[in-house]
């Protein structure tokens, strides 16, 4: 039963020490990644022994990799929270982002939630308001425990059907 009244409730965040780890874990997904893309580029410099690979890597210089990585984060984020509400992290702790109704968020969210995670000090704004940084707030979703909110689901949708009326 899809019902918009739900509303989520706060006792179903994920609690600080999960989003932490959450981090931490995608960030070595992210590192993976990296290297990677590092032998990839290695394997086709050698293959075509080719210089204009190697001049291209040299002349990127910080601003490049810093970019290429802000594209790399963003696609990685954007594309798992987008398919499934989970990263690797996320998969792994037992959480998930929502929305307010306990749904799935709109691309649109999760895309505005990837961007924001570069926010100066984002990072630190769970010490204001634990279970939710800015890049939440800003983007309207919520990263929850997986069966605790499922069993809300259920509980909420079992008091929905408590006084319809049986077609039959």
């Amino acid at each position: 039963m899809n019902n918009p009244d739900y509303i989520l409730d706060e006792n179903l965040l994920a609690s600080n020490n999960k989003r932490f780890l959450n981090y931490i874990l995608d960030h070595i997904v992210f590192m993976f990644i990296l290297v990677i893309l590092g032998v990839i580029l290695g394997i086709l410099i050698a293959l075509f022994n080719s210089t204009a690979i190697s001049e291209w890597i040299q002349s990127l210089g910080n601003w490049g990799w810093n970019i290429i990585m802000l594209i790399i984060s963003i696609t990685y984020y954007t594309l798992f929270e987008s398919l499934s509400g989970r990263t690797l992290g996320k998969l792994i702790t037992g959480t998930i982002v929502v929305n307010e109704n306990g749904k799935k968020p709109k691309f649109s969210s999760v895309f505005k939630r990837s961007l924001c995670r570069f926010i100066p000090f984002n990072a630190i704004s769970f010490l204001f308001n634990p279970g939710l940084g800015w890049h939440d707030s800003i983007s309207d979703t919520y990263v929850v425990n997986k069966k605790a909110l499922e069993e809300s689901l259920k509980m909420f949708n079992d008091f929905q059907l408590i006084g319809a009326e049986d077609i039959d």
